[in-house]
């Protein structure tokens, strides 16, 4: 059974405006497996919060909702389950604050060591990216849930730079949060470590759904691209 499956059946029983009691049933139906629970956590909070920023824009366009499929390749069958959750979630009534607090929460208290909301808010930019441009409005929505899931600006800045690059005047020092001109050590440790915590196999190993390894793959696109580009830029001419 996948994991929309299982969603769809908690969406089952779920009216809408009670979005909130989605969250709880997720704490509690997986409280003794942690590890599924993170996995459906994140699915959850990916297409709700999806929705919500959608919601804030004001504005779906029609790369954003192939950048949506990217990350959500699952059958044709299943889609029906994402949708249904994503137009709750546009209808709820809560705000898109307190949905995150409540997605946050169920990291426990350690929210700043808890790798599945920097993958949440990293699913969220490549939505909002997707047209070519991060509008005002998305940008603000962006910021306002990193704060909640207590990343920290600099954090939340490498991973801006990370999704704006190469555009926008981003560039490679940012993106692997390194000082300009450091050397070229320091870089190339700074590029192991990244390239090993986004590894896909250690991001299926903290509860990233196989559905949304195209994530971890724009990562590793975008620090490769960025090491290289140092790399050639330390070579003699």
């Amino acid at each position: 059974m996948t994991l929309l499956v299982r969603i769809s059946g908690f969406l089952a029983r779920a009216s809408d405006g009670v979005l909130s009691a989605l969250v709880q049933t997720v704490r509690t139906t997986f409280k003794g497996d942690p590890q599924l629970r993170r996995r459906v956590a994140f699915s959850v909070a990916l297409i709700a919060l999806s929705a919500k920023m959608a919601k804030a824009d004001g504005v779906v366009s029609l790369e954003e909702v192939r950048a949506f499929h990217e990350i959500f390749s699952v059958p044709r069958s299943e889609m029906r389950n994402v949708l249904r959750l994503y137009g709750l979630a546009k209808k709820d009534v809560a705000g898109f604050e307190a949905y995150a607090r409540q997605m946050a929460g169920l990291c426990g208290s350690g929210k700043a060591d808890c790798p599945m909301l920097e993958d949440i808010l990293d699913g969220l930019f490549h939505i909002a990216k997707a047209d070519g441009v991060v509008h005002e409005r998305e940008e603000a929505f962006l910021a306002r849930v990193a704060e909640i899931f207590e990343i920290s600006k600099a954090h939340y800045e490498h991973i801006r730079a990370r999704h704006m690059w190469p555009h926008r005047g981003s560039n490679p020092y940012a993106l692997l949060g390194v000082p300009h001109g450091a050397p070229f050590l320091e870089v190339r440790r700074r590029y192991l470590a990244l390239a090993a915590e986004n590894h896909p196999d250690r991001l299926l190993a903290r509860g990233v759904p196989e559905e949304f390894l195209a994530l971890a793959n724009a990562r590793m696109a975008a620090l490769n691209a960025a090491y290289e580009e140092i790399e050639r830029s330390r070579q003699p001419a």
